[in-house]
């Protein structure tokens, strides 16, 4: 009876365990990991005034990021009665790594592909990260809003002059630029100038905003992202990574949203600051404005319309004298959440890459993993050396643990005896197993404490090869042409829950023969989930079982306890 309640008990505590974990992942803006909820697509309808025809007019109120918001009018702004009708066009401009295309209207970013990398479903294709079809809205917009004294001015939905220029990166140049002129509207005009750099994802654009008017004016440039509230095409709910907006600050760093906390009004983030930026995030891809520390701006997150969400920043212009002008330089990243590129654009542009709450171990793990690339030139190779490296590191604490798990293997058959001859007397049966443990100078929790010191730092490593773009259509060997993709064959996922087998074979057979059968129920089920990982993944866990199986044999012939594979006896 007794062994049945401790049964009970510790699948009471497993379960606990489970769920807590659980509750942590979604604390931390992923979703659950055994219980996760159905994601839902929900279609996007991009209408004319589509991508969000919406900025705040003012600054959002304390603790209501949707307050102060109004609707730019769907229908064209008033021009002055002297300005000419400027047809809408779209432009695509190109780069060594970028395929931009921009819409006069405003002169947004409609689309952008990156090609170096490719599609996941078509490798013939770019992979495309902003977008505005029926299915997909992904957006960046700029525009001026009134200030304190009101007005109509430029905005994301003004028809704007593309002016004449190159199109594409010729060879040998270092630059592209492209520029937008909108018509006077409420005495401003407002001139866009986008500036891309070879082998750069991230674009300066300069907003010069002048006064033709006849007194003074002030204004305030707004600067957003707008997209949707569906996951990425193709991503697995395995992963459990981060879709939707962030912002960061120096003073309270950063701060992500979920789509869903947007809807329901959940929106607790710093309001104004003078430094950082906003931000859209995905598996691998980011986008974010940034403008320069020193500058005042207003940020908000919220709702724009159905399954449409935007996060931006206003900044104040002041007022602009008549004949004069403001300009204020800014930078639009779009692009992979490469860690050594983000860190140099801005301070902590690289927290995009999010590894949670083990980001203290995992960029460390990272660097030495890039480190290693650098010698080996193929990530593959890099992930197998850097588990070797780690085992090696942490050698003595596996061996610890190992020979406590061998000790334990060798009274083993007195503790199956002593359990047999006193299966009538419980009390008497947990003394005398004290006893022979005392005896034997057994710790039955000693194999545990060890391997539970090593956890984070294997956790860790997870988050950074499921968080690392570099894998994406990376090879390793033969048939794995992409570390981020399940293996097509599932030969490394069958390899994966063999050496999972024999590590549990290895260890020694818990008394309790309801105990014997719970041991190994986790290990095939999260092996089961393996096949559902990136090859990258699998490969790290099948050099980490390979490495314990070696070690753990090396070990038990040591101490003069044979290895033997324990299986299972489900009766």
């Amino acid at each position: 009876m007794n062994d049945i309640r401790r049964t009970i008990l510790w699948v009471i505590f497993g379960f606990s365990i489970v769920l807590l974990w659980d509750q942590w992942q979604v604390y931390n803006g992923r979703k659950a990991t055994f219980f996760p909820g159905s994601v839902q697509t929900t279609p996007v309808t991009a209408p004319p005034a589509a991508s969000s025809s919406s900025v705040p007019t003012g600054v959002p109120a304390s603790g209501n990021s949707s307050a102060g918001v109004a609707q730019v009018p769907g229908s064209p702004l008033p021009l002055s009665s002297s300005a000419p009708v400027v047809q809408r066009e779209k432009v695509t401009i190109q780069t060594d790594v970028l395929k931009l295309t921009l819409d006069s209207e405003g002169g947004s970013v409609v689309k952008a592909e990156f090609t170096k990398h490719l599609d996941m479903f078509d490798k013939a294709k770019n992979f495309v990260l902003l977008d505005d079809n029926k299915d997909r809205v992904y957006l960046a917009q700029t525009g001026l809003i009134a200030g304190e004294a009101g007005g109509i001015f430029p905005t994301h939905k003004t028809v704007m002059t593309i002016l004449p220029g190159e199109r594409s990166l010729k060879d040998g140049e270092n630059e592209l630029v492209i520029r937008f002129e909108s018509p006077e509207v409420g005495g401003l005009k407002l001139l866009k100038t986008f500036t891309l750099k070879r082998g750069s994802y991230a674009i300066a654009v300069k907003h010069e905003v002048m006064n033709v008017g006849a007194s003074a004016t002030s204004a305030q440039l707004y600067l957003q992202l707008v997209r949707d509230g569906n996951k990425p095409p193709g991503e697995s709910s395995f992963y459990f990574t981060f879709t939707g907006p962030a912002i960061y600050t120096e003073a309270k760093k950063y701060q992500k949203v979920e789509f869903s906390d947007i809807e329901k009004g959940k929106v607790d983030i710093e309001k104004a600051a003078t430094n950082g930026y906003v931000a859209m995030v995905q598996h691998y891809f980011a986008s974010a404005w940034i403008l320069g520390d020193g500058i005042n701006r207003d940020l908000f997150m919220r709702k724009v319309d159905t399954n449409l969400y935007a996060t931006g920043m206003i900044t104040p212009l002041g007022s602009i004298a008549p004949g004069s002008s403001k300009t204020v330089d800014a930078k639009f990243f779009t692009g992979p959440q490469e860690e050594k590129v983000l860190e140099a654009l801005a301070p902590g542009l690289e927290l995009v890459k999010d590894y949670g709450w083990l980001t203290i171990l995992a960029k460390p793990l990272y660097w030495l993993l890039d480190k290693l690339h650098s010698f080996i030139n193929n990530w593959g190779w890099s992930i197998v050396a850097l588990v070797v490296l780690l085992k090696a590191a942490f050698y003595w604490l596996n061996a610890k643990a190992y020979a406590s798990m061998a000790k334990m293997k060798a009274v083993n058959p007195k503790i199956t005896e002593m359990r047999e001859r006193l299966k009538d007397n419980p009390q008497q049966m947990q003394q005398e197993m004290m006893r022979i443990y005392r005896e034997e100078k057994v710790n039955p929790m000693g194999g545990c404490f060890p391997i539970m010191i090593q956890i984070p730092v294997f956790i860790a490593l997870y988050w950074v090869l499921l968080s690392s773009v570099e894998m994406r259509n990376a090879p390793w060997v033969l048939w794995i042409h992409d570390l981020s993709s399940p293996d097509p064959f599932y030969i490394l996922p069958l390899i994966m829950t063999l050496t999972t087998v024999l590590q549990t074979a290895l260890n020694p057979v818990p008394p309790d023969p309801m105990q014997a059968k719970l041991m190994w129920f986790m290990p095939l089920a999260f092996s089961v989930m393996f096949f559902f990982f990136p090859a990258g993944l699998v490969l790290y866990w099948i050099t980490n079982n390979i490495l314990s199986i070696a070690q753990q044999w090396v070990i038990n012939t040591r101490m003069g306890v044979p290895p033997q594979f324990n299986l299972p006896k489900f009766k």
